[in-house]
């Protein structure tokens, strides 16, 4: 059986008591102990934290990358901290 791949938040799922799931060859949370309406209304009325690490990954090396990247995408690159994200979109 291949293991499945974890997220960054991992630990974090189980130390929160998420029902965790396959999903696509990650191990993700699908539901925690407040119930998918309890969820709802926690984000609703509070706020909430979605873990999408797991929906896309980007290697980019070489010289002046974030320039390079900053030509495709409106959203500052050149600035970004090494093993950091940003979210962004191609235009």
């Amino acid at each position: 059986m291949t293991s499945l791949k974890r997220t960054p938040l991992h630990a974090l799922h189980v130390e929160l008591g998420g029902k965790l799931v396959d999903f696509a060859g990650w191990e993700m949370p699908v539901q925690y102990p407040l119930g998918i309406m309890g969820e709802h209304k926690q984000c609703r009325e509070k706020a909430a934290v979605f873990d999408v690490s797991h929906m896309g990954q980007v290697i980019l090396r070489g010289e002046n990358v974030g320039e390079k990247l900053e030509a495709l995408c409106p959203q500052a690159y050149a600035t970004l901290k090494e093993g950091k994200a940003r979210y962004g979109f191609f235009t």
